[in-house]
């Protein structure tokens, strides 16, 4: 099949090694950035922060997060361009919402006079909250459709990436807990452009199952 986004998928890959001499401009960092502000979430929801680690400093602190486990994905930190950490709200209220509802007045999306009526999405927030008013697990699966959004559009830039759920979110939490302030980070996305010589997958071929196995159209 012959198809611009298929030719972006095709390429796509984990990339296992990365060239610490390139880095990701700044005219493709903002356009990643506005991609991933514009990603879907249920009920618009938006319960995400997305902190984009670019300096020597602060790619040190997420370097020391790696001190107790998943030390195979440590080098990436410092040789990769940027890591992005998708975090997660863990309690999202009818207080986040509101900022929703009142951003959408603000954007003419919603009348001032259906404020009210806009309110009953959050439905699906109560449906998914227990009784001690956390929703991580909803708010979680959120930040992963930022996520795909993002590394379509980092593949689309020519730029490679490693999505990471080998991270400590218990360190990153202790670490980044200024910037955190009631998220939780649980997967992050490392990009940047791989290493010519020492990126073994960037060599082997692309391998999925095939259509008929994961896909029935009715």
């Amino acid at each position: 099949m012959t198809h611009p986004i298929i030719a972006d998928l095709e390429k796509r890959y984990t990339t296992k090694r990365y060239d610490p001499s390139k880095r990701v401009s700044q005219e493709d960092l903002v356009v990643i950035c506005e991609a991933m502000r514009l990603s879907a979430s249920s009920i618009n929801s938006q319960p995400w922060k997305f902190i984009v680690i670019e300096s020597d400093a602060a790619k040190q602190r997420m370097h020391d997060t790696f001190v107790n486990k998943f030390q195979f994905n440590q080098p990436h930190i410092k040789a990769s361009s940027h890591v992005i950490l998708f975090a997660h709200k863990t309690k999202y209220s009818r207080e986040d919402y509101a900022k929703v509802i009142d951003k959408g007045i603000e954007d003419r999306r919603t009348k001032p006079e259906d404020r009210e009526n806009a309110f009953g999405g959050f439905a699906f927030v109560d449906l998914n909250t227990d009784e001690q008013g956390n929703n991580a697990n909803w708010t979680r699966s959120q930040a992963y459709l930022a996520l795909g959004n993002t590394m379509h559009t980092v593949a689309r830039l020519g730029i490679d990436s490693t999505p990471m759920e080998g991270v400590d979110s218990e360190m990153i939490a202790e670490i980044f807990a200024e910037e955190l302030a009631g998220y939780e980070c649980s997967v992050a996305l490392v990009i940047g452009y791989h290493h010519s010589d020492e990126d073994y997958n960037a060599k082997l071929p692309k391998s999925r199952l095939a259509a008929k196995d994961v896909i029935q159209i009715l």
